[in-house]
Order: C-alpha cells, then sequence, then structure tokens
C-alpha cells in the first residue's frame, strides 16, 4: 500500500518577491520579475537582462557571521525553507527529527564562491583561500544547512539534474515518504547563477535571449523567441504523509500522486527530437498518480523561451495526450520569473499546487505573436480561473533530464 504525500508548507525566493504570497501575487497579475543585468557588469555580455533577486536580506533569517560561511544559493534555501516549515507550522524535536527529511536540489551550487575564491589564489595564493571554499561551494550544502538548522536528521540529500533538480528533488523526497522512509520531507531546490562565469557559458552557447527589453525578452511559444532569461532563487516545499498531516491538524495545499523521470540519451543541451524522452516522463507520472490522461487540467510547463525546447515539450505533450492535449490548459511561468535553472521546479511545484487550490491558471505572458507549431492552450498573458483536479509539472535539463510530477488538488 503506497502512503499518500501531501503538500503543508511552502516557502520562495524569487525575483517577483522574496516569499510566496508576493510571488503569486504577481504570477496572478501577469508581472514580470525581469529586469536589467545588474549583478555582474552587464558590458561584458551579449546578454543584458536576468531575472534577479531583489532586496534580499539573509540576515532577516541567521546572523551574519553564519551567512558569511555559505553561498548565495544555500541563502535562498535556507529562507525558503525557514518560511516553508513555519507554513507548514511543524515542529521538529527530539522525538521527530529522525522522521524528517531534507532533499534540495541545485543546478550548479556556488558558483559565486568558486569564482570569488579563484580570483583571491590568483592574486594571492593557495594559502589565502577560505577554508569554506568546498563546503560553500558543493550544491549538496543548501540540502545539508537545512538539515542542520532544523535539526532534521532523517534521509539528507541533494539530485543535481541541471534544470530539473528541483522536480526530481521533489519527485525523491515524495518516494521517500510513500514507502516509509520518513514521513516528512523539506524539499525542491534553489540556484543563485547570476555570475559572469555562468552568464559567459550560457552566452556561449547562444542559450540566452539576447532581447534587451527586459519586458518582453521571455517569451515562450511566441514565434519571436530567442532564448532564456537567466533567474536565480528557492523555492521549497514541506511533504509529509497525509495521516500524519491530518493527525496533527495541518492545511494542505495539494497531493503528489505521480513522479516520472527518464534520460533522453541523446545530446549533452539539446532535447531528444519531438521531445521523445519528455513524453515518456509524461507518460511514467500519468502512470504511477494511476489516473487517465484526459484527467489531466493544466500543465506548468518547461517552457524556457528557447526555440527547440518549447517545440519539443508541446510535441511532448501531443504524443501523450493526444486530442486532449488541445483542451487542456499548459502555460510558462519562465514569462515572469525567468529561468531559475535548479530552482525552476522548486517554485513551479508551488505554483502548480496553488494552481489547484485556488483554481487559477497562471499567464504565459508576451505570447502575442504564436508560433504555428507551438499550437496549444498556453493561457496567453491572463491567468484564467478554471476547477481542475489534477495538474502536472514538467522539467527538462541539460544532459537529457526529463522529470514530471502530477498533483491533485485536494477536496476539503
Amino acid at each position: 500500500m503506497k502512503r499518500r504525500v501531501v503538500i503543508t508548507g511552502i516557502g520562495a525566493v524569487t525575483p517577483l518577491g522574496n516569499t510566496v504570497d508576493e510571488t503569486w501575487s504577481a504570477i496572478k497579475e501577469g508581472k514580470s520579475g525581469i529586469g536589467p543585468l545588474t549583478r555582474v557588469d552587464a558590458e561584458l555580455f551579449p546578454a543584458k537582462v536576468a531575472a534577479e533577486v531583489k532586496d534580499f536580506d539573509i540576515e532577516q533569517y541567521i546572523d551574519r557571521k553564519e551567512a558569511r560561511k555559505m553561498d548565495r544559493f544555500t541563502h535562498y534555501a535556507l529562507a525558503s525553507a525557514l518560511m516553508a516549515v513555519k507554513d507548514a507550522d511543524l515542529v521538529i524535536n527530539e522525538e521527530n527529527a529522525n522522521r524528517v527529511g531534507v532533499w534540495i536540489g541545485s543546478g550548479i551550487g556556488g558558483m559565486e564562491t568558486y569564482e570569488q575564491q579563484f580570483e583571491v589564489f590568483q592574486k594571492r595564493g593557495a594559502r589565502r583561500v577560505s577554508p569554506f571554499f568546498v563546503p560553500m561551494m558543493i550544491p549538496d550544502m543548501a540540502s545539508g544547512q537545512v538539515s542542520i538548522y532544523l535539526g532534521a536528521k532523517g534521509p539528507n540529500a541533494c539530485t543535481v539534474t541541471a534544470c530539473a533538480s528541483g522536480t526530481n528533488s521533489i519527485g525523491d523526497a515524495f518516494k521517500v515518504i510513500q514507502r516509509g522512509d520518513a514521513d516528512v520531507m523539506i524539499t525542491g531546490g534553489t540556484e543563485a547563477p547570476i555570475v559572469k562565469m555562468a552568464v559567459a557559458g550560457f552566452c556561449s552557447s547562444t542559450a540566452l535571449s539576447l532581447n534587451t527589453d527586459p519586458a518582453t525578452a521571455s517569451r515562450p511559444f511566441d514565434k519571436e523567441r530567442d532564448g532564456f532569461v537567466m533567474g536565480e532563487g528557492a523555492g521549497i516545499l514541506v511533504l509529509e504523509e497525509y495521516e500524519h498531516a491530518k493527525a496533527r491538524g495541518a492545511k494542505i495545499y495539494a497531493e503528489i500522486v505521480g513522479y516520472g523521470a527518464t534520460g533522453d540519451a541523446y545530446h549533452i543541451t539539446a532535447p531528444a527530437p519531438n521531445g521523445e524522452g519528455a513524453a515518456r516522463a509524461i507518460q511514467q507520472a500519468i502512470e504511477d498518480a494511476g489516473i487517465d490522461p484526459t484527467e489531466i487540467g493544466y500543465i506548468n510547463a518547461h517552457g524556457t523561451s528557447t526555440p527547440y525546447n518549447d517545440l519539443y515539450e508541446t510535441m511532448a505533450v501531443k504524443t501523450v495526450f493526444g486530442d486532449h492535449a488541445y483542451k487542456l490548459a499548459m502555460s510558462s511561468t519562465k514569462s515572469m520569473t525567468g529561468h531559475l535553472l535548479g530552482a525552476a521546479g522548486g517554485i513551479e511545484a508551488i505554483f502548480t499546487a496553488l494552481a489547484l487550490k485556488e483554481g487559477i491558471l497562471p499567464p504565459t505572458i508576451n505570447l502575442h505573436n504564436p508560433d504555428p507549431e507551438c499550437d496549444l492552450d498556453y493561457v496567453p498573458n491572463e491567468a484564467r480561473k478554471a476547477d481542475i483536479q489534477y495538474a502536472m509539472s514538467n522539467s527538462l535539463g541539460f544532459g537529457g533530464h526529463n522529470a514530471s510530477l502530477v498533483f491533485k488538488k485536494i477536496e476539503e
């Protein structure tokens, strides 16, 4: 008997706001969190816009001395995790600590630390490199620090699957509870990639939009799309076994019922032709949920605003859903948040759960000139009310990683 898993707490730091409430309000209003690239010198790069976190202060959560031993990606995760646990009204103590785990993914971890410490090494030599260099940089440290701060002693891990890291981490954490290895998992994704080398690398691989207008640079499924906009932040969820949540009177946002994960085995950056690998992940998640494809009413798309991704994801949805592909709604919130890489799946899982709970489908903004090959219902430009029972979130990563989650509305 599979144990049921529900979402009882959410926390986020995003380009749209430093809380879930701020972020979700902006999403429903179709606001963009994208602006001029300021975290690094924009003159050095062909890409001029980014989705940066604004006015975030880690010292609202931990003291300055501790904060200095962590990279920015860990700051975002820790703040989001503390918010999520507070939202869940979850108390972690000696009695339950062994049954509470942490699983937080990151695509590239502490890039800012790596860059800064390499400059120190070049200018001042090996002895001046920080003793905290390695523990600040490694991608699992967000999960490690959240575990330490909260006293969570259950399974502790980090899935690193590029842009699918957040979704894979949530799926992996879901399975931990489902099989009985923990009662609660704090999970999601975090990323702080807006640093010189990451921006340079993505520019060199021609993945980033070169549109200089922040308002229109991220335009998934639009004929004029020319690449993604780099974002940063974190999205963290508290997953809990259903009876455990009910016993303590926790509020429930939604239930997670299915998870699919596949590999393209095709190319390091390009998706498999026709979205073949993505289609298998979507199919797997639906089968894991034990539902019919026609029961899915909404998909939060990976929808990066790159030419191949949007087309192949559309093709994957048509492969799995057939005629129903034209009846369901599918939107890309990356039109507003930019692409948070390993954190994308974390915030997008939150958006999907809130869409179910509130009956509001987030829009795809900037969709004014639809690509004729992307011909599904992408909820263009304005949020829409819809009472749906099941929704899905997709993430696809460099290396051929595909991950899909299925969420179910909880009837009060």
